[in-house]
């Protein structure tokens, strides 16, 4: 299994429909090739803002590989890229 976490820290001045966008369309990534869990929240701990939590699980590194250059998944990182900053950790389970 090949663990993906994702924290998303929303800037300041973004407003919540955007943010609301966002997350759907993370959420909206579970269906792709080689996930076997998908889970997107916003943190309850709100003391450094907003930040969008992924956790997600892939067969193996070589479909998370698939999942990064898929259309859907690029469409997605470059939305949140025009809200938030992130900060991710990969590692082998």
């Amino acid at each position: 299994m090949f663990r993906h976490i994702v924290l998303f820290r929303v800037y300041e001045d973004v407003a919540d429909e955007r943010v609301t966008e966002a997350i759907d369309a993370l959420r909206s990534l579970s269906v792709l090739p080689g996930v076997t869990h998908w889970r997107v929240e916003v943190s309850l701990d709100a003391r450094k803002g907003r930040v969008i939590v992924e956790d997600a699980t892939f067969a193996d590194r070589s479909a998370f590989d698939e999942f990064r250059i898929h259309p859907e998944h690029v469409r997605a990182a470059e939305q949140l890229s025009r809200i938030a900053d992130w900060w991710n950790g990969d590692y082998i389970a």
